[in-house]
């Protein structure tokens, strides 16, 4: 991986051309490779938003599979026929039509998030009614989490259907600019698409792994291989196979989860600097929330909604730590790309 001398975003890979994140050209591309072929390789926000827009679509057909092969495996460990596919084939599809419409208000309950008053939250409305004017959005719900540790999401399947949820600490420490970064953040998300796939990640990884937990307690293990070495060597084989599946499917759903988050942030990032025209400002307020959130943590978040946040609510990454599980960049890493944009 290899460096932006623009903007410092180290994530792009050794044989990139441009910048993934700000699209400048690498001084070793621009002298051996024509403009021409260089432009074909820049990746504008309108393709970021079509790419999330497939990413949302992968998602709705990878899922399902996993869960069908989860029936499978429940198949073979209860010895029930065809009707733990069947069942894991209707679990999924009720899964899908529930988390593309009711995950975000399942979210925000477990969030304990309340509708800002008008009156009271004034402030917070104006700021979110500024932005989404900015990103030529309708204006999202607003929420206030009554909180002692500062963060912020945005949650929703289409920009129609939003919601905007910050915490009580989040707007007693940040200054009206350092406010607008961070809005402007969660309103890129918004605009980008991002909400609908971290939405059905938030409920298809819960899914998976509640699934995945309840066949290995379900079931000893001995009969699970006793019913498989019934169907001979190739039964045996599929035994082992079904079963690291069972083991393994909530680590695949962590890194599904954990690798959707970490471009959308700094893309997110760049897109709040877009609407602000301060990057100074979204800077400043991601140093007060990385600090804010070592004392402070914030108990409504768990590992399904944890991506969701504009800071990790339970761990704080540095540059040194290793970015497999993190489902943010390290926070230095985005005020430094931040800073650099200011110059």
């Amino acid at each position: 991986m290899k460096s932006c001398p623009k903007c410092g975003y180290e994530n792009n890979r050794d044989s990139a051309l441009m910048c993934g994140l700000c699209g400048g050209v690498f001084p070793e591309a621009a002298a051996k490779v024509k403009p021409a072929r260089l432009f074909r390789y820049r990746k504008d926000f309108a393709r970021e938003i079509a790419d999330n827009k497939l990413g949302s679509l992968a998602l709705l057909i990878g899922f399902p599979i996993l869960i069908v092969m989860l029936g499978l495996a429940f198949d073979l460990w209860f010895g029930v026929g065809p009707w733990g596919a069947i069942a894991a084939v209707a679990i999924a599809v009720v899964l899908i039509i529930f988390s593309y419409y009711e995950a975000d208000h399942t979210i925000l309950e477990m969030s304990e998030a309340r509708e800002a008053d008008p009156q009271a939250d004034q402030q917070l409305i104006n700021v979110v009614d500024e932005m989404r004017i900015a990103a030529g959005l309708p204006m999202p719900r607003v929420y206030v989490i009554e909180s002692d540790s500062a963060n912020a999401f945005a949650t929703g399947r289409d920009p129609e259907h939003a919601s905007v949820a910050v915490t009580r600490a989040l707007m007693k420490i940040l200054s009206r600019e350092e406010l607008q970064g961070v809005i402007g953040h969660e309103m890129s998300h918004v605009h980008n698409f991002d909400i609908r796939y971290m939405m059905l990640v938030t409920a298809m990884v819960g899914a998976v792994v509640l699934l995945a937990d309840g066949f290995r307690h379900g079931a000893r293990f001995g009969s699970f291989m006793r019913r498989g070495s019934r169907l001979g060597p190739a039964g045996g084989i599929l035994a082992v196979f079904a079963l690291l599946l069972i083991l393994l499917s909530p680590l695949f759903a962590l890194l599904l989860q954990t690798a959707v988050s970490r471009k959308r942030e700094f893309l997110a990032d760049a897109s709040s600097v877009e609407l602000t025209r301060n990057p100074l400002g979204l800077a400043a307020a991601l140093d007060k929330l990385d600090q804010q959130a070592v004392i402070e943590p914030l108990p409504m978040a768990n590992r399904a909604t944890q991506h969701l946040y504009i800071i990790n609510p339970l761990r704080s990454f540095t540059m040194n730590a290793s970015a497999l599980f993190s489902t943010h960049p390290p926070t230095e890493a985005r005020i430094r790309v931040l800073r650099a944009m200011a110059d």
